[in-house]
């Protein structure tokens, strides 16, 4: 009898998010209010845990780490708390792992993560909209338009 009282009542408390994992740079609109007033103050930076490591549940956090002005700040966020107006997810990266506490270890050009396919997409014109590359010239043309492959054309030299 608790136990159907006590999901109803999670269940109630969950809101719509946009599916994001670790390692994703999202930007978390959180309401912030001062005195009488209320402002809206964004929050960016890279997802580098969630807990449990499935994000679900009434329950579930996420920790976003930043560096701002060269000192590493960190933030912990219920998902699905009422202060957090809005999720957005600006881009995801190619990780191994499910948490990211090694970035806090590293500074600048290293702490840089791989940037995933889905968010780093080249477009490739079909044939029929751009003429096939010469050559020698070192361009990159399509290997097969249907298909989204690219093929770089290089001159053999001997």
């Amino acid at each position: 009898m608790r136990n159907s009282i006590i999901e109803s009542i999670e269940k109630s408390q969950i809101k719509k998010r946009p599916k994001f994992t670790v390692g994703d740079r999202v930007v978390v609109s959180v309401r912030l209010k001062e005195g009488d007033k209320e402002r809206i103050q964004a929050f960016r930076g890279v997802v580098i845990s969630k807990q449990p490591k499935s994000g679900k549940g009434a329950s579930a956090t996420f920790t976003v780490r930043k560096v701002s002005e060269g000192v590493g700040v960190e933030r912990i966020f219920p998902v699905h708390s009422p202060a957090i107006e809005k999720l957005e997810v600006e881009s995801s990266s190619e990780i191994r792992r499910s948490r990211l506490y090694y970035l806090r270890n590293l500074a600048g050009k290293k702490a840089r993560l791989k940037e995933a396919e889905r968010f780093g997409e080249i477009i490739v014109a079909s044939t029929e909209e751009a003429p096939l590359a010469q050559p020698g010239t070192g361009a990159v043309t399509p290997a097969n338009p249907s298909s989204g492959q690219i093929q770089k054309t290089t001159e053999n030299k001997k």
